[in-house]
């Protein structure tokens, strides 16, 4: 495992930008750390504390995942996800948007859940987990925020520790834990971390962030040993970025 480590930290270590790495196989406690706890700008990686926060507001009874959220044309949001090419008016449940953030990377359901869980709830929880390198600190597509350099913030490691959390049952309750293991296997985005793997049957719980000159992936990889794996970059060659996370998965997978 130690070589497979190494390997995959030479890799992110030759590419230019700003690159963070955290592995983990939590059978053995070995890992390997590069610029793990360097905040990143987080893209779509900001919704995994997000889900958290679902769950627990739900198991809390703050949330019933049954509520019925009606889509205006004002919510709709561009890029990822699906809600934005329903007709104005559906409804969906809130589970659903917390289905869709995830699999979907829907940015439509994203701001919904925001408003509906709080930021401030959100940011208490991302402390309570000792996240110390993450923030949520606005919406998503929000220009004007984004120009005056408000962004939203992880750290490898930080994502680390969320899903070595939620691989060991420990993030909100066993079973909100089980299910949001479930929802990151059903991830529909699946262009990195588990390039070389579906072909070979080696499921991968993830889920991806992009934006300009950004590619995350961060996520669990099954194969003959549980590895959880965070790549982050930032001011990235995003093509060569992507084929190093495709290859990184690989290795830690075992296949190379």
């Amino acid at each position: 495992m130690r070589r497979r480590l190494e390997q995959a930290a030479h890799l992110a270590r030759a590419l230019p930008g700003k690159i963070g790495l955290y592995a983990l196989y939590p059978a053995t406690g070995e890992e390997i750390r590069f610029h793990a706890d360097m905040p990143m700008e987080a893209a779509s990686v900001i919704k995994l504390p997000i889900m958290a926060e679902a769950f627990r507001q739900r198991e809390a009874g703050m949330m019933d995942f049954a509520m019925p959220v009606t889509i205006r044309q004002e919510d709709k949001l561009p890029s990822c996800g699906a809600l934005t090419y329903l007709h104005d008016g559906v409804t969906v449940q809130a589970g659903d948007l917390v289905t869709l953030m995830i699999i979907l990377s829907d940015n439509t359901a994203t701001n919904l859940l925001i408003d509906l869980l709080g930021r401030e709830n959100i940011n208490r929880t991302i402390t309570a987990l000792g996240l110390t390198g993450t923030q949520l600190n606005r919406k998503l597509f929000d220009a004007e925020q984004a120009a005056l350099g408000v962004q939203n913030y992880v750290t490898a490691a930080d994502m680390g520790a969320l899903l070595t959390g939620i691989l060991r049952g420990e993030i909100v309750s066993p079973d909100a834990s089980r299910e949001m293991l479930d929802m990151l296997y059903n991830q529909r985005l699946n262009g990195k971390l588990p390039f070389f793997l579906h072909g070979r049957g080696i499921r991968c719980a993830h889920k991806t962030g992009e934006d300009d000159g950004i590619t995350h992936d961060v996520g669990i990889i099954d194969g003959d040993s549980p590895c959880v794996v965070c790549f982050l970059s930032n001011g990235a060659d995003v093509p060569r970025t992507e084929r190093t996370i495709q290859d990184v998965g690989a290795i830690l997978a075992g296949l190379f």
